[in-house]
């Protein structure tokens, strides 16, 4: 059996991204529920991939399918809060990517919930596995 995930520390993270919490984030129990997490993590990684990759959405051959995901979840957060989203990349190999996102409310040092998804680059044409473009890899090679 393995040991329980932990929170993970700000200091771990090399970029942040704050994200305002919206109504609907909330379930019926009053805190944000786990499939807006997905978004949240989604919205991040293609935010770093567009502004630091140049990745061109709807305009570029090669993209990231996401293959597995996965989030563990320490404490809860609701709406109205303003959130920061940390960045980092768990493992780069020739074709994928495996982000970890750290959820923090605003000024916390430890996350709330921690992500990881996996990205496959695939060529859309012909519907194969495909090296990660150069320009991402450089970006993502920059976070470390």
């Amino acid at each position: 059996m393995s040991e329980r995930a932990t929170p993970a520390p700000r200091d771990g993270f090399a970029i942040f991204y704050p994200l305002n919490t919206r109504w609907a984030d909330n379930d019926i129990y009053g805190h944000i529920n786990n499939v807006a997490y997905y978004a949240f993590f989604d919205s991040v990684v293609n935010r770093f991939l567009i502004e630091e990759g140049g990745m061109r959405p709807g305009h570029d051959n090669v993209v990231g399918y996401v293959v597995n995901s996965s989030a563990d979840y320490f404490s809860p957060l609701t709406y109205p809060q303003e959130l920061e989203l940390g960045l980092r990349v768990a493992r780069l190999g020739e074709k994928s990517v495996t982000w970890e996102i750290g959820v923090f409310g605003q000024g916390a040092e430890l996350s709330s919930v921690t992500g990881q998804f996996t990205h496959a680059f695939v060529d859309r044409e012909l519907n194969k596995s495909a090296s990660i473009p150069v320009a991402i890899r450089r970006a993502i090679s920059m976070l470390g």
